[in-house]
């Protein structure tokens, strides 16, 4: 069966939200072994009402901000493990078919130093595609536009610029956004960036002058210089190779280490610099189709959708050992 395949039944499934589970904070799940440990669980989410972690961002009193990939949700999980939704998006027009997925998509999430949320949102419509943006105790609204026909998947914001950048998993191509609204641009599309039957790019990070890009279909970590000259796009380059079904990513720390979410197969690989890779987290480790991770100092977050197993969507923490962090 093709991973296209695959994938958009998983989407299907998905929408069903069979099974039940309570939000609660529970103790360990394992403890994973090498560069990680003390795996934790921080919460147990709730299938029945479409909890399904897409992506994820890091609140400074210890929460984190998620999308709920097709319920259309922003929601904060507290450090208690509890979820509260902020935002619930409008529903595309009946009839309407989001790229790939079909289903209206919620994507990449990031937080500004104000606690402004950004994010990404696909339905197939030119209505109401593109980055949406939310102020604390405010209601969501669109800040850029993006084609009916893209996919919007991973987010990253580049702080210093106050420049977006938008990974699209259906047309293998990067979107630069400013943060403060306006007509995207089109910041780099290439071959490396395209699906090859499902998606291509997907997770996105700002990290040492370069925007970092996963392609899923392709397995790969690339690395896209920011250049001095007018922003634009340096060439391309492969760090990693071997990574099918790789989703999002987040740096270790200074270096160019990472930890890499492999959805289908319930695993995290650590990848280093020279681009090998292990893996450091599985399915024994409370794994369930990751979707997302984000690092804030010695502790890593993973967030999983569950769109597989359709068992137990969550969020781990983890330990990050020092000599993997500078």
């Amino acid at each position: 069966m093709s991973a296209a395949k695959r994938w958009s039944r998983t989407g299907l499934l998905a929408t069903a939200l069979a099974a039940s589970l309570t939000v609660t904070v529970t103790g360990a799940a394992t403890a994973a072994a090498g560069p990680v440990s003390d795996a934790r669980f921080l919460a147990h989410l709730n299938m029945t009402d479409g909890q399904r972690p897409e992506n994820i961002a890091l609140e400074p009193g210890g929460g984190a901000d998620v999308t709920f990939a097709f319920s259309r949700q922003v929601a904060r999980i507290t450090p208690d493990g509890r979820a509260h939704v902020l935002a619930t998006l409008p529903p595309p027009p009946a009839g309407s078919v989001t790229p790939v997925l079909s289903s209206p998509f919620l994507g990449g999430i990031v937080r500004a130093h104000d606690g402004t949320l950004y994010f990404a949102y696909a339905t197939g419509t030119s209505d109401l595609t593109g980055v949406w943006s939310l102020r604390p105790g405010g209601t969501p609204h669109r800040i850029a536009a993006l084609p009916a026909d893209s996919l919007p998947n991973g987010l990253a914001l580049d702080g210093p610029s106050g420049l977006l950048y938008v990974a699209d998993s259906a047309l293998g191509t990067v979107w630069r956004v400013p943060s403060g609204g306006g007509a995207p641009i089109r910041w780099a599309n290439a071959a490396e960036l395209r699906p090859a039957g499902f998606l291509g790019a997907n997770g996105i990070k700002i990290h040492n002058g370069a925007a970092w890009v996963t392609n899923l279909d392709q397995g790969t970590v690339l690395r896209i210089p920011l250049t001095c000259h007018g922003g634009g796009a340096g060439p391309v380059e492969t760090r990693a190779t071997g990574l099918v079904d790789i989703d999002d990513f987040a740096f270790t720390g200074a270096d160019d280490t990472l930890l890499a979410a492999i959805n289908k197969d319930n695993e995290v690989a650590l990848v280093r610099p020279d681009g090998t890779h292990s893996v450091v987290l599985t399915a024994a480790d409370g794994l369930q189709n990751p979707t997302s991770i984000a690092v804030r100092g010695g502790t890593a977050y993973i967030a999983s959708g569950a769109y597989f197993t359709n068992t137990d969507p969550n969020v781990l923490a983890v330990r990050i050992s020092r000599k993997e962090r500078p």
